[in-house]
């Protein structure tokens, strides 16, 4: 069996530019991230008319070149959707935002609370001052607020300090385990593990291991349900060809895949950035799927279909 050809053109020695199709860390945009962007218009036009010596200040402490942004960067905000675009950032003392780090939510999904948790949180306690027993479909708004919230949550993981071991990007159950004959960003046989994430599940993505990026690759396309074997060739995908930070010879890929539900893939990562293992990357947001290919015959597999993993956490396979 042979690797889709969406997956087989990414063999730079080192590491090959962004793809001119991803143009944000959400290049499928979407509702919640337009709103959000006309935000940061209206706020960088306050900032720079009314708080010039804060915009000073920060211009200062930036590290990095903002070119290549498709706006102004004036504070860390500022990164949240074009970090991949640029080398601008702060050190993370000199970040007044790095508090957000600290919240038990998706900073990439913060817009999303706010712009869908407020309307349900009003909607409940206007229909709880009702007469009863109208006042009893204040549950209905109040389980969609709950389903929110918890969908957006960003729960603390402990890394396994295992050298060997490759760990899951994604919660979820393991549904398929393949090899693969050859696949051609590895150049030789593969085995792909796939994990379906429900909407229950968190939807944050994490680093196998330390390792460097090589390659993107995005792919507009269908939103099937993930647990459709065509939705793997046939959906949006991004995809991630990194190169292992211990072996260097050493390559792998992720790749996020969008659901039904799920129409938003978030991924934070650029060519040549190196990430730690278990650092969060990007998210898929709703129920999606994310498959991770190893090399067939540098790993053991450690995990089987039906197994519930936890990105950051569990064992999918250790190097041999």
């Amino acid at each position: 069996m042979r690797a889709a050809p969406e997956t087989q053109s990414q063999q730079a020695p080192n590491h090959v530019p962004l793809p001119a199709n991803i143009p944000s860390v959400q290049p499928g945009g979407g509702f919640c991230y337009g709103v959000e962007l006309a935000w940061g218009r209206w706020r960088r036009w306050y900032l720079t008319r009314f708080r010039r010596p804060y915009v000073d200040r920060m211009a200062k402490l930036r590290r990095g070149e903002p070119a290549g942004a498709p706006h102004e960067i004036l504070d860390p905000r500022d990164l949240k959707y074009c970090s991949n675009q640029c080398t601008a950032h702060w050190l993370p003392e000199d970040d007044p935002f790095r508090w957000r780090e600290r919240l038990p939510f998706a900073r990439w999904g913060l817009a999303e609370l706010q712009i869908m948790g407020w309307p349900l949180a009003l909607s409940a306690l206007a229909i709880g001052l009702l007469r009863p027993p109208w006042s009893y479909a204040a549950i209905l708004p109040l389980a969609l607020l709950g389903l929110v919230v918890y969908f957006f949550r960003d729960p603390r993981r402990f890394v396994p300090a295992d050298p060997a071991a490759v760990i899951s990007p994604a919660d979820g159950v393991v549904a398929e385990v393949t090899e693969l004959d050859h696949y051609d960003f590895l150049d030789g046989p593969a085995v792909r593990i796939g994990i379906f994430l429900s909407i229950f599940n968190v939807h944050i993505n994490r680093a196998p291991r330390t390792a460097r990026v090589v390659a993107m690759h995005y792919k507009p396309g269908e939103f099937l349900n993930a647990l459709n074997p065509e939705s793997a060739i046939r959906n949006e995908f991004m995809w991630i060809g990194f190169e292992d930070g211990d072996r260097p010879d050493l390559r792998y890929a992720v790749r996020q895949i969008s659901g039904l539900l799920a129409r938003r893939i978030v991924c934070a990562l650029r060519p040549g950035q190196s990430v730690r293992r278990g650092e969060k990357f990007g998210m898929i947001k709703l129920g999606s799927r994310t498959e991770l290919i190893l090399p067939r015959d540098a790993v053991q597999i450690a995990t089987a279909v039906g197994d519930v993993v936890r990105a950051g956490s569990t064992v999918l396979a250790r190097l041999k």
